[in-house]
């Protein structure tokens, strides 16, 4: 099977997986099946696609996967439960093991009881045997570590042991991987880093790597192009702007993307627009090579615009913008790309969760704000988002809060009428002010007061909910006052006068939230624009 499949240089299709599968009703893996024969099958089968699930599927199909894969679980519990010499594992066939493992779930198996008893029953193998994994084991280690993690494994003591030992010979054998190595290991990093796991062998191994990127440039293929510039956004998200050899090993990969654009999938465009989006978010400076790759993923967009699903849709226009919002040309290229994605947020308006919707209205407003047409396409595609706000007021969190009452405010004053949906998606969210008012930043606090103060400025008249969200804020920005800054001081003080100017009663939380921003104009004056 595992040679069919290589010589094909892909896994079975459906028909090919169904064909076979009548051939392994009756092949059942026991317990006293040796080591090497457990490893080689149940990665062999994996890799050759054979547990792969379709949909709709055969229930015969199904069944039969279940069983097979089912004693091959059982199989690995019950050896590993063993003492190791008598059941002869060894490095490989847990690395193999675990690859296998995190392939499945990357392929849509469930992690049942049984599955998660089979990843415990292994990870103190991994401890034990930390000095006799290669390079590639390493590798495919932590990946598969940072696929399952991702998918929910908790993070035990025995996990983190684990993690900890191959962490630490990463640094040890950083000049054995190779590219593939190198992109695997970064982007199961950030995955990791991602879910809350941020020790010091981590920024230790994470380090080590860095130059190796830069090294090693020329052999890396168009995917770890993509999950290397990606890994590396994450990581500067997540507070390694700094780290040393970062700047470099974007610099390095930068160029790539100009030159392999071609092979670029929709995803993969997605992907790294995102990331170079928030890398200048974080601070990296907009270079030639910089604008280049930007300038070379554009025209792909439109070339794509059939193949995204809803999430790249969402994060395609909020990368533009952002992209905008720090100072890019808005190039013919650039206004193609968004007059592609504009109608496609109307077709898969039903597809969005909450968070892409904050993100789409919010780059809307700000398209607007800086200089965008307001195109019928642009009309309609707000349109359609409207609606949503309401039908999803529930699941916003804090910042989707800020964003969207902070995106309305700005639609209106840039002449988006007051409709019925847009009415309505306002009157939806106050509530949630007063409802999460404790999990408020500073900017958020500054953007939400800003934005009652231009919706009523505009004609929002001051309902009870209105009223009830000022009322839950005003308190806020004395209590945070040292938070803020010359930005969220001018603005504050701004929507402050402007809600009196409109009616507002100078409630003494009024009066206590002007108290406290008085001396900060003092203090900060020098930094005013």
């Amino acid at each position: 099977i595992k040679e069919y499949t290589s010589a094909a240089k892909k896994p079975l299709n459906r028909a090919e997986q169904s064909q076979l599968i009548r051939m392994l009703q009756n092949f059942i893996p026991t317990r006293s099946w040796n080591w090497r024969s457990l490893t080689t099958t149940l990665h062999s089968l994996t890799s050759a696609g054979v547990f792969t699930p379709h949909y709709p599927m055969d229930e015969r199909v199904k069944l039969t996967q279940a069983h097979l894969l089912s004693t091959l679980l059982d199989a690995i519990i019950f050896n590993c439960s063993q003492k190791p010499q008598a059941r002869n594992i060894d490095a490989r066939g847990i690395a193999n093991l675990l690859w296998a493992m995190a392939k499945l779930v990357d392929k849509g198996q469930k992690q049942t009881p049984e599955f998660n008893e089979a990843v415990v029953a292994l990870l103190p193998h991994v401890s034990a045997m930390k000095d006799q994994f290669k390079a590639q084991g390493i590798a495919n280690l932590l990946w598969a570590m940072a696929k399952l993690v991702d998918n929910g494994l908790e993070q035990t003591p025995e996990f983190k042991e684990a993690m900890g030992a191959l962490l630490t010979h990463v640094s040890i054998q950083k000049d054995q991987f190779n590219a593939q190595g190198i992109a695997n290991l970064l982007w199961a990093m950030t995955k990791l880093v991602d879910n809350g796991e941020w020790t010091p062998e981590l920024k230790e191994a994470v380090a080590a790597l860095f130059p190796h990127v830069n090294a090693q440039k020329d052999q890396f293929n168009t995917q770890n192009i993509v999950n290397l510039l990606w890994a590396i956004a994450k990581l500067s998200d997540n507070g390694q702007k700094r780290a040393p050899g970062l700047n470099e090993a974007v610099a390095a990969l930068l160029p790539l993307v100009n030159a392999q654009k071609d092979q670029l999938n929709a995803q993969g465009i997605t992907n790294l627009l995102w990331a170079i989006t928030k890398l200048v978010d974080n601070g990296l400076e907009r270079t030639p090579g910089l604008n280049e790759a930007v300038a070379a993923l554009m025209p792909l967009v439109n070339a794509q615009k059939n193949q995204l699903n809803a999430r790249d849709i969402a994060n395609l226009l909020w990368a533009i913008t952002k992209l905008v919002n720090n100072g890019l040309e808005r190039t013919p290229g650039l206004n193609e790309a968004v007059a592609a994605l504009l109608p496609l947020v109307n077709t898969q308006k039903d597809q969005f969760i909450p968070q892409h919707i904050a993100n789409l209205l919010w780059a809307m407003a700000k398209l607007v704000d800086n200089g965008q047409e307001r195109t019928p396409g642009l009309k309609e595609t707000v349109a359609a988002l409207f609606p949503q706000v309401n039908a999803h007021k529930d699941q916003f969190n804090v910042q989707d809060i800020a964003n969207l009452l902070w995106a309305m405010a700005k639609l209106v004053d840039n002449e988006q009428e007051w409709t019925p949906g847009l009415k309505e998606a306002v009157a939806a969210l106050l509530p949630h002010v007063n409802v999460q008012k404790n999990q408020f930043n500073a900017q958020g606090i500054a953007n939400l007061l800003w934005a009652m103060a231009k919706l009523v400025d505009n004609g929002q008249e001051q309902t009870p909910g209105l009223n009830g969200a000022v009322a839950a804020l005003l308190p806020l920005v004395n209590a945070q006052k040292d938070q803020f800054i010359p930005q969220h001081i001018a603005n504050l003080l701004w929507a402050m006068a402007k809600l009196v100017d409109n009616g507002q009663k100078q409630t003494p939380g009024l009066n206590g939230a002007m108290a406290a921003l008085l001396p900060l104009v003092n203090a900060q004056k020098d930094q005013f624009i």
